[in-house]
């Protein structure tokens, strides 16, 4: 590697033909399985973009970049799919880890160069874990943005300015792209073809690794996680006491009486404490019973519907369609166990 692969700040030339690089950037604790994953990936819409793209089709250039931190600190080039003269990185991804407090979050070499990298024109991208990275340069102040839903919690909390969204499995905000789950790198990484190569090679690459790209949401695999520490004890109580009790004859009143308050009170503490309103909450709580049912029994729709508490299946389905993104039956196609699917 010579200097010229060198990056203090500043890309040195702009993409020239139909070679677009993107970047990943190797981070303390990056998934190397997401880094890997994805090489290989671009590698193979590279050759399919050839197949389709006639006799100049687009290619996409693979560069992995690492903090050298000896004798200075810089960002270099330790891996490159096309071994050329430097070029201007089009798109820039921060890979996934499993930590909600990456390494590389408090090196600010790092923060400072994804910044630069961003302000020159590049698209930044993050997997999971990786918006915290991506958060702490500032670049997602103001801006929708997701994360692995198990820690959709700490990174609002963390980062107040962020409208956090892990409903869904990318947000694409132009210059700047979020996804959602550990494997979302996936579908981050097709949507990069998408835009670079065309939706053909795009298909055509999720075709060869049996990929699903017919609009796939992070809610669809997350389960309730609701809020338990907001610090009001009668409210937590009330939660606990909803986690074990029969989610099939619920009411706000019983729920009151368990708290020791007025129904009013209540409403308004159960509300501010957990971000839901009592009937939302329970609603959530059903929804999660019935996906066991879908996923494990063969139990007839209207029975679970009936076993969580709906009389009428036509509400269960609404609530259901509401919270998960599917309707129950769609839910039992995509996730059941073989051989519960036959009863409607």
């Amino acid at each position: 590697m010579g200097k010229n692969d060198k990056v203090r700040g500043k890309n040195d030339i702009a993409t020239t033909g139909g070679l677009i690089e993107i970047g990943i950037l190797l981070y303390p604790g990056a998934q190397m399985s997401a880094v890997l994953g994805l090489t290989d990936l671009f590698g193979v819409a590279n050759r399919l973009s050839a197949e389709h793209g006639g006799t100049n089709p687009r290619e996409l250039r693979i560069s992995h970049w690492q903090l050298r931190d000896k004798p200075s600190y810089e960002l270099v080039r330790v891996f490159d799919s096309h071994q050329q003269q430097p070029q201007k990185l089009v798109g820039l991804i921060l890979p996934p880890n499993l930590n909600t407090d990456p390494q590389g979050g408090a090196i600010p070499e790092l923060q400072r160069w994804v910044e630069t990298q961003h302000a020159s024109g590049c698209i930044v991208c993050s997997v999971c874990g990786g918006a915290f990275l991506l958060a702490k340069t500032g670049l997602l102040n103001g801006r929708s943005a997701t994360t692995h839903w198990t820690f959709s919690q700490t990174l609002a909390d963390r980062f107040p300015q962020i409208r956090v969204d892990t409903e869904k499995l990318i947000i694409d905000d132009g210059d700047i792209i979020t996804a959602g789950g550990l494997m979302a790198w996936v579908d981050l990484g097709l949507k990069l073809v998408d835009r670079f190569l065309g939706p053909t090679v795009m298909l055509e690459t999720a075709r060869f690794f049996l990929v699903d790209v017919s609009g796939r949401q992070q809610r669809f695999y997350s389960n309730f996680s609701p809020k338990l520490h907001h610090g009001d004890e009668p409210i937590l109580k009330v939660q606990q006491w909803l986690q074990n009790s029969d989610v099939g004859s619920l009411s706000v009143s019983t729920m009151a009486a368990k708290a020791r308050m007025g129904e009013r009170t209540f409403l308004r503490r159960f509300q501010k404490a957990t971000g839901l309103t009592p009937t939302e909450y329970v609603q959530h709580l059903r929804v999660g019973k019935a996906r066991e049912s879908l996923e494990f029994s063969s139990l007839a729709m209207k029975e679970i519907a009936w076993k969580v508490g709906y009389e009428d299946y036509g509400a269960f389905r609404k609530v259901f369609q509401k919270i998960m993104g599917l309707s129950p039956g769609d839910y039992r196609l995509r996730f059941s166990v073989p051989g519960n699917r036959a009863r409607n």
